[in-house]
């Protein structure tokens, strides 16, 4: 059987709403973004935190959970396929609202692709990379910021190695907040900062 991880890559933001600080914020959507991993059928939540917000140990997550330290995606991957997984998908911390089934869309090209990308639709960066492990050589490296479809392409023998799925939006500054569906269940920790309840 096919052991596949799902990495939320979390660190501090760098904006929040008014009222509410960085630190609370980025846990409330890390939280809401790890309750979609803990729903996924035949996948482990693990998460990957950046240098520096190690505290956030404390405040998420459950006992049990997988941590990797950096925002490197190729050290994610490299620490994944050490703890025995044959797939992981990385997925930016600032998607509280995603899709179960954009995760699946991003692993599912890996039975016949090394790797799989999904942009994010608001702007530069990846929503998530997804790769068989251990990760193709050719993967070039960094955060999901400093990534992009092009230029994973760009890095593979062939671009036809890399799949691209649909992407999705994430919560980077105060204009992303329109996106959010409040008819969608799920997001609470996000949805009751927003509220005043956080």
């Amino acid at each position: 059987m096919t052991r596949r991880v799902a990495i939320a890559a979390l660190s501090r933001p760098a904006w929040a709403p008014p009222g509410t600080d960085t630190l609370s914020w980025g846990c409330a959507l890390a939280e809401d973004l790890l309750d979609v991993l803990a729903t996924l059928a035949e996948v482990e939540a693990a998460v990957l935190v950046a240098p520096g917000e190690e505290g956030l140990r404390s405040r998420i997550g459950w006992p049990g959970l997988h941590w990797y330290a950096g925002s490197d995606v190729n050290a994610a991957l490299a620490s994944a396929h050490r703890d025995g997984y044959d797939q992981a998908v990385v997925l930016a911390g600032d998607a509280p609202d995603l899709p179960g089934m954009i995760i699946a869309k991003l692993l599912r090209p890996l039975t016949s692709r090394p790797v799989a990308v999904a942009p994010a639709v608001d702007g530069a960066g990846l929503l998530g990379l997804a790769s068989r492990l251990p990760a193709p050589p050719w993967l070039p490296g960094g955060p999901l910021d400093g990534l992009s479809v092009a230029k994973v392409r760009a890095a593979a023998p062939r671009a036809a190695e890399v799949a691209s799925t649909p992407g999705w939006h994430r919560l980077r500054g105060p204009d992303d907040l329109r996106r959010l569906d409040p008819r969608l269940e799920g997001w609470d920790a996000t949805r009751a900062l927003l509220s005043g309840r956080g």
